[in-house]
């Protein structure tokens, strides 16, 4: 196995090789992050170029960002976030100067709806042609105004085999109390809530108040006989490699991270089905370096990151390329063949994502509903 030390130098770079920030709104429900929001427009001296990033934990092989630098001139200023929602409330508090975000469709199509994207100039970023069809014009973005896909994947739940006594197949294992005090719920509001609504048998785009107040009663229920831990989001890669939790929702390149340190974990995508998700990579309409932004935009997107990138994430890919040379990079690389069933987490074949939904945009009033359930759920 290969990312041994995945966990400790993503720590590295959190205390300080790059600014974090991205600081938690109490209202969103997630976990605070360590320390206030941080925005450096400038980075450097007057005239220097730089572009700033935000994106998710664990998300970046960060030897690309050294490379970038190196072939262009161009400084990074890498920040993360801990989730869709708070990295919303970061911008629309003012809490940042980021020029390029990372965030999932149904953020993406909020953020478009709200003016708050620029439209990319394609002939700055060529290698958007390396882009698998089946990932554009996809329905956060129609008309591939605004975005270039950088990762997707399924969001499933991690077990550790030692700490259960059967194969986890259910959504209700997420709310079984033979698991109090093992079980972490995640710290965003739409995957947490798309727990119940996929176990009950509806959309996880509903809009009906009824059948969302169903699925946050599972969940206020088992909060209530002590099933959850807490809500965590960075915090599980911890938790599940050191075998302080026995069940968790989480995504599935992260899921491969955690097998690195712990080969008692286990993946599932539920029966009844769950989401899958495609994060892309957007430009800010008030973006004060958007040259520099595409700049960067094309590098993440040629093959030869792509392939680097899936290798140090195990997040899928689409440019279409890499994914289908990741397997010989692998045993070029490990001098080992990769596991199909690792690859299949990674990159989720068809029959499993004909059980999985996409998240869509939510109206205002049924995004308000959410929020104030979110608020009242009584887990730490």
């Amino acid at each position: 196995m290969k990312k041994i030390v995945a966990l400790t130098l993503a720590m590295t770079l959190a205390a300080g090789l790059f600014l974090t920030g991205c600081a938690m709104d109490e209202n969103s429900g997630n976990a605070g992050s360590a320390g206030g929001a941080q925005s450096n427009s400038s980075g450097g001296k007057k005239g220097d170029r730089v572009v700033n990033v935000c994106s998710w934990g664990e998300y970046i092989d960060t030897d690309l960002i050294d490379q970038f630098e190196e072939e262009t001139g161009i400084k990074v200023n890498y920040q993360t976030a801990e989730s869709n929602e708070a990295l919303y409330s970061l911008l629309k508090n003012g809490g940042a100067n980021y020029d390029v975000i990372v965030p999932s469709d149904y953020m993406i199509s909020q953020l478009i709806e709200e003016d708050m994207l620029a439209e990319l100039n394609y002939d700055n970023i060529p290698n958007f042609s390396l882009i698998d069809d089946r990932f554009k014009n996809l329905s956060y973005d129609p008309d591939n105004k605004y975005t270039v896909p950088y990762t997707w994947g399924t969001l499933g739940i991690i077990y550790n085999s030692t700490m259960v006594d059967e194969e986890i197949t259910s959504w209700s294992a997420m709310f079984d109390e033979k698991y109090a005090g093992d079980v972490l719920l995640i710290g965003n509001s739409r995957d947490a809530l798309a727990m119940g609504l996929y176990y009950l048998g509806y959309s996880v785009n509903t809009t009906d108040e009824k059948e969302i107040r169903e699925a946050y009663q599972l969940i206020a229920d088992a909060a209530a006989k002590g099933v959850y831990q807490g809500k965590v989001m960075d915090e599980i890669f911890q938790k599940m490699e050191g075998g302080n939790a026995a069940v968790s929702t989480y995504y599935a390149g992260d899921y491969l991270t955690m097998l690195e340190n712990n080969e008692d974990l286990r993946y599932v995508v539920p029966e009844e089905g769950s989401n899958w998700f495609v994060d892309a990579m957007c430009v800010l309409k008030d973006a004060q370096n958007k040259e520099e932004a595409e700049e960067w935009i094309n590098f993440i997107t040629s093959t030869e990151a792509s392939l680097a990138n899936m290798d140090y994430i195990w997040y899928a890919s689409p440019n279409k390329e890499a994914l289908e040379q990741y397997p010989d990079y692998y045993k070029d690389t490990y001098g080992e063949e990769l596991d199909q069933e690792l690859y299949e987490i990674m990159a989720a074949p068809q029959e499993v994502l004909d059980r999985c939904e996409a998240y869509l945009v939510l109206p205002a009033e049924t995004r308000t509903l959410y929020n104030d359930l979110w608020i009242q759920l009584g887990v730490g």
